[in-house]
């Protein structure tokens, strides 16, 4: 029998594993598990979980949010003179420090009595859905309205100037993979707006470009645009066509009424005279 020396550990003979080894060995054994499920579940998590950040959705991924969004704006404007702006599509915004993306924003002007412009904002936020906390605020530049249509798209609604409002559905810097669709090219002029530009003395062109958007119940709503020339315009002339209809403003810069189910507004602020005419979701 061997001897054993104070202060040194007792041999443990070629065969047996240094005190602890199992520990060890199950210590690399569950790390080695924890990373696999880590990773499956991030597989998972890519594949089924709804984006967290607004980076994570693209352009064409938000344009569905943006046209229901601007749809129930429409649809909350109903009895306004109102009409769709084209969509416009910003690029060069930074998505993260190293890559670049496009905002999209979509927009609605209208039109109200001078003074009328918070009370607007205020229905509006009234009938839109409760779900996106629409609120009204006083700023520095006026009322504005803020609300969450959902899926990091926002909404909002400003005075510009006495009698104009403007509503905005905006995503944000995204990534850039698509058009917003919203624009639908080589249409011909509707009858109502041919009969406003010829009463105001203006060609009637071939075509026109026309801007859609879905209403909440599955309708279509549009708005056909044309500007009409620099040259002043009086705009009584309009005044026989709105005599079977409504007439929804009358200034001397500004026309708007209804013939039918078709809105017709005449603009003639700024250096051209516009002509706009929309067909919204209660039509």
């Amino acid at each position: 029998m061997s001897a054993v020396h104070p202060g040194y550990a007792p041999p443990s003979g070629p065969d047996r594993p240094p005190p602890g080894w199992w520990v060890r060995r199950w210590l690399l054994v569950g790390t080695a598990a924890w990373a696999v499920l880590l990773a499956g579940l991030a597989w998972w998590s890519a594949r089924t979980d709804e984006p967290t950040v607004r980076e994570q959705r693209t352009i064409e991924q938000a344009a569905p949010v943006v046209n229901a969004a601007v749809g129930q704006l429409v649809a909350a404007l109903d009895g306004t003179a109102w009409a769709m702006t084209p969509s416009r599509v910003e690029r060069g915004c930074r998505v993260t420090p190293v890559s670049t993306g496009a905002e999209l924003t979509r927009g609605i002007g209208v039109l109200v009595a001078e003074g009328g412009e918070r009370e607007l904002l205020r229905q509006v936020a009234d009938a839109l859905p409760a779900r996106w906390r629409a609120g009204v605020r006083d700023a520095a530049e006026g009322p504005l309205l803020r609300a969450d249509a959902g899926e990091f798209v926002l909404v909002e609604g400003e005075s510009t100037s006495p009698g104009r409002v403007r509503f905005a559905v905006l995503t944000g810097c995204r990534p850039t993979d698509a058009a917003s669709g919203d624009l639908l090219l080589g249409n011909p002029p509707e009858p109502a707006l041919r009969a406003a530009l010829q009463a105001l003395g203006r060609p009637v062109p071939e075509q026109v470009d026309q801007i859609w958007t879905s209403c909440p119940g599955g309708a279509k709503a549009r708005t056909e645009r044309v500007a009409a020339g620099p040259e002043p315009a009086s705009l009584s002339a309009l005044a026989p066509l709105a005599a079977a209809g409504t007439v929804v403003v009358d200034t001397p810069e500004v026309y708007a009424y209804r013939s039918g189910t078709d809105l017709v507004i005449a603009d003639a602020t700024g250096d051209q005279l516009h002509l706009m005419l929309s067909t919204g979701c209660a039509d």
